[in-house]
Parts: C-alpha cells; sequence; structure tokens
C-alpha cells in the first residue's frame, strides 16, 4: 500500500471516529437535558382523585395471605364491593377476590375499604413481579364506565 493511500485511509477513520463522537455527544446532552422518566408505580397518580391505596404501595414486597387498604370514591363501588384481582408477571390470574366498603359507599365522597387475597406463587416462575388490579364495578358492563388501579407488586420467594 502507498504512503499516500494510508495517510487518506487515516484521514477518513479519523473523521468517522470524530463523528461518532460528536453524534454520541450530541445525543448525550440531547437525552440527558430530558426529564427522568416518573418510578414505576403502576397508574396511580392517574386515579389519585378516584381511589387510594394504602397497602401494598407500588413496588412492595407481599406474600399470602395479602391485605389491601386504602379508600374509594362511593362511584367506585356497586352494593358496597369492587373486584380485585391479582396477577402473576405474565398476566395469569393467581387470585381474585372482592374489596368490601367499611362506610356507607352511597356517596361521591371517599370511602375506606379492605380485601384479602390468598394465593400461591410458583416456585419455579420466571420473575417474582406481579400486579395488583383494583377494578372499578362495572354493572353496566360498558366498556366507558370500566376503569382500575394497577399497583406493581413483588412477591416472597422461597427457594
Amino acid at each position: 500500500m502507498n504512503k499516500s493511500l494510508k495517510s487518506a485511509l487515516f484521514i477518513v477513520g479519523l473523521l468517522l471516529i470524530i463523528a461518532a463522537a460528536y453524534l454520541v455527544y450530541k445525543n448525550f446532552h440531547k437525552t440527558s437535558a430530558q426529564p427522568l422518566p416518573p418510578a414505576d408505580n403502576g397508574n396511580e397518580q392517574a386515579k389519585i382523585d378516584l381511589i387510594r391505596i394504602q397497602t401494598p404501595r407500588p413496588n412492595e414486597v407481599v406474600q399470602s395471605p395479602l391485605t389491601i387498604t386504602g379508600q374509594a370514591r362511593g362511584t367506585w363501588f356497586f352494593e358496597g364491593s369492587f373486584p380485585v384481582v391479582l396477577t402473576d408477571w405474565d398476566g395469569l390470574i393467581i387470585a381474585q377476590g372482592t374489596a368490601t366498603a367499611k362506610g356507607d359507599w352511597m356517596t361521591t365522597e371517599f370511602v375506606p375499604f379492605t380485601a384479602t387475597l390468598i394465593f400461591t406463587v410458583d416456585k419455579d416462575v420466571y420473575s417474582n413481579k406481579g400486579t395488583l388490579i383494583l377494578r372499578k364495578d362495572n354493572p353496566s358492563g360498558l366498556p366507558q364506565n370500566d376503569d382500575a388501579l394497577e399497583i406493581p407488586v413483588v412477591f416472597v420467594t422461597n427457594k
């Protein structure tokens, strides 16, 4: 290879390295100036005016029996209750039950509720993460009346 070809390849290589460094620098500054994504809290903040959960908190380690407590607007209930579902990492239902109002639910105000779920997690499960889903009771069956609060949870593993 002659000297001028080596020099040309060196210059092209150097320009490619400089261009790559510039693109990395530009991309880093563009993404670092943007706010960090919120923590994985399910959709709790979006539902704060409808339903509030005291236990379990998002990403809390849970075991059976799981006691769920919180407050929901009376409109979340039907006949003083609403459905509660617990799913494993891939969305399979491992427990379901009913949250019960601990007061007069025929109101638009917040009403305390409680529920208890008994479940078993497969010891060979791929992931120990799951989701607690509190569904607004919807006796009409109309999709526009559906709503739910999803809380990510972590199961105790006994391996």
